[in-house]
């Protein structure tokens, strides 16, 4: 038995794509970028949409478009992936690190908001796994404290918070496009924004500070200091194929998503964060599906042992070396909250060629294991 954690989406339409780029030999960025650019702007609702070259550099060229760098703090959540603080410092501003909640795995908002100071300018936010964040309550703490947000939503590519898709509600957001992503390109990441000044220097840094008016293409004008961030023709076809059909591979998320809630409901040794009980008119993209278990690296050692490939759920950033002993960090409180998600969630298989069959057998083996 061989049940893989996720599969990327390729059918034959999108291989064509490829092909189709490939013989005409403009590889690099280009109009199937615009392409897939406009077709996922229209599917967000957003104002401005640029790709880049991953969610990584996406959540940089944000951070610069905001302006923050040296004296500058920005608050995140310690149970996300590395990138999330690292940016920080790669900026030269300071990574403030503080809890999460142990139920839905997202930032703590009483801790978040005891670590804001006269230095802090931005808080990023992560909507792990596909949960769309408290924006509401989000909102208030930035109206009072006169910070930006920006969201690191690199799961959640159609996730929805009160009828409005995620990508609309921070300041600047921030999607990632790796293969563990059901929209995926190979790498790449996406950045949004409704507001027309950041879009244009996004896109302009992006393209080593290019002046992208359009004005002027005799000579090429450089208005700041950029860099190159593009994704390129190649990539773009295998994300708009997948683009065209992201309904229906939505839809069937939600729909294993729910079966795994119900084969899971009667099992006692196995409980779910609250983020997979969304409120009314919000929804979860289920980039990954994550159930809390005891003694998780036992578990998950069974279940690789059985051909079926589980995961952690993310990492717990103060217990790395990087995040310690380092000026431009700042770990808040004890974190226990972040490291118990760490110890006990587990990431279930989730990919569009899954069957409820197989979540059958998935879910009776992990009732055996435990």
């Amino acid at each position: 038995m061989n049940i893989p954690l996720i599969k990327p989406y390729i059918n034959d339409s999108i291989k064509k794509r490829v092909c189709e780029v490939l013989g005409s030999g403009y590889l690099t960025e280009g109009p199937v970028t615009r392409e897939f650019e406009n077709k996922m702007k229209d599917f967000i609702g957003c104002r401005y949409l640029h790709t880049v070259t991953s969610c990584t550099t996406g959540l940089e060229v944000a951070l610069r478009a905001l302006g923050i760098g040296p004296g500058d703090e920005v608050i995140v959540p310690d149970y996300t992936y590395p990138a999330t603080a690292s940016v920080i410092s790669i900026v030269g501003a300071k990574a403030i690190i503080v809890d999460v909640s142990k139920e839905d795995m997202l930032i703590n908002f009483d801790e978040l908001q005891k670590a804001i100071n006269k230095n802090t300018k931005a808080i990023i936010p992560v909507s792990l796994f596909g949960a769309p964040l408290d924006y509401e309550r989000l909102n208030v703490i930035k109206e009072k404290h006169n910070l930006y947000i920006i969201e690191d939503a690199a799961c959640s590519i159609g996730a929805v918070y009160k009828g409005i898709k995620v990508g609309n509600q921070a300041d600047i957001t921030v999607f990632s496009l790796h293969p563990r992503k059901f929209i995926t390109t190979g790498e790449g990441g996406i950045v949004t924004t409704n507001n027309k000044k950041w879009g244009d220097w996004i896109n302009s840094y992006k393209h080593f500070g290019m002046d992208m008016s359009g004005a002027g293409r005799e000579g090429i004008h450089f208005n700041i200091i950029g860099t190159n961030y593009k994704l390129t023709n190649i990539q773009a076809a295998v994300g708009l194929g997948q683009l065209e059909n992201i309904d229906e591979l939505l839809n069937k998320r939600i729909s294993l998503a729910n079966n795994y809630k119900k084969l899971i409901k009667n099992i006692d040794k196995i409980s779910l964060p609250k983020v997979l009980n969304p409120k009314p008119n919000c929804q979860h993209s289920f980039q990954t599906y994550i159930v809390y278990v005891e003694d998780r690296d036992r578990v998950m050692s069974k279940m690789r042992a059985k051909g079926i490939e589980v995961q952690i759920g993310s990492y717990s950033l103060h217990m790395h070396k990087a995040f310690n002993d380092n000026s431009q960090i700042e770990i808040i409180g004890d974190l226990k909250n972040s490291k118990w998600c760490f110890n006990h969630a587990l990431a279930l298989p989730l990919y569009n060629d899954l069957t409820f069959e197989l979540q059958d057998i998935i879910i009776n083996e992990l009732n055996s294991c435990l």
